[in-house]
């Protein structure tokens, strides 16, 4: 049943993404300006991130930014919907520029495993697209509190091709990354997500303590394996991926 649900689900998402774009750009606005009028979870973090990060502007500097980051981010969740609802090689057409390629290249030459840390910085769908498309890839994921949701994650990463293996963030999930490493394997980890508690350590954060990951580090140091951080984020019309070694300054 929950696998039906999802397939219904994506159903739904497909034909929202088959939309002409300038359209979903009005809906994805619409959308915002919801959040923005019910002072919904979205709205209520991005104004207090805000003014955590920039207690020196403005308020009506802080409040233009937090009106743009709730299209932002409502734009970007029905671009992901056309992400996932489309071919890949169609979606990774709109890739224009690309850098440190030859950084992901070396590191999956040496076999020694390659950590890929995304941050929550532009589209991690559509990067994990492109990882795939390079080379068979783990991703590592926080499974969602509601079953089907997760079906459906699971069904909109899934590759044709079995080139994507989706780990849940869970105990034996250590294990297994670690014997991907161990094989020269290549994981794709976002490490700006909170860990459980008891997980991860606290550290300071624009002044404020924050629970953060330290699964990456442990798995680099004990596995020896190389860690990039990548992004893909949107130029005009096309898309950018970028990866940069993780001492790069």
């Amino acid at each position: 049943m929950t696998e039906f649900a999802a397939r219904l689900l994506y159903v739904f998402a497909a034909s929202i993404a088959r939309l002409p774009w300038p359209w979903l750009l009005r809906i994805g606005d619409a959308i915002a300006w919801v959040w923005l009028r019910l002072d919904v979870r979205e709205s209520r973090v991005s104004r207090r991130n805000l003014q955590l990060a920039f207690p020196q502007l403005p308020a009506d500097e802080r409040e233009r930014l937090h009106r743009a980051i709730l299209r932002t981010t409502a734009r970007q969740a029905l671009e992901t919907l056309r992400f996932w609802t489309r071919p890949h090689a169609r979606n990774l057409a709109l890739i224009r520029e690309s850098h440190g390629v030859d950084l992901f290249d070396a590191a999956v030459a040496a076999g020694k495993g390659l950590i890929v840390a995304a941050p929550h910085y532009g589209n991690w769908e559509l990067l994990n697209q492109w990882l795939a498309a390079k080379t068979p890839i783990s991703i590592l994921y926080r499974p969602p509190k509601v079953a089907i949701a997760e079906a459906f994650l699971r069904l909109v990463r899934a590759d044709a091709g079995d080139r994507v293996t989706q780990i849940r963030a869970e105990g034996p999930a250590v294990r297994q990354l670690w014997k991907l490493m161990k094989q020269g394997g290549v994981t794709g980890i976002l490490p700006d997500q909170q860990p459980k508690a008891g997980d991860g350590e606290f550290a300071p954060f624009f002044g404020k303590q924050a629970l953060t990951m330290t699964l990456l580090n442990r798995l680099a140091e004990r596995s020896g394996a190389a860690v990039l951080f990548a992004y893909c984020e949107r130029i005009g019309e096309g898309l950018h991926v970028g990866l940069r070694g993780a001492q790069a300054e």
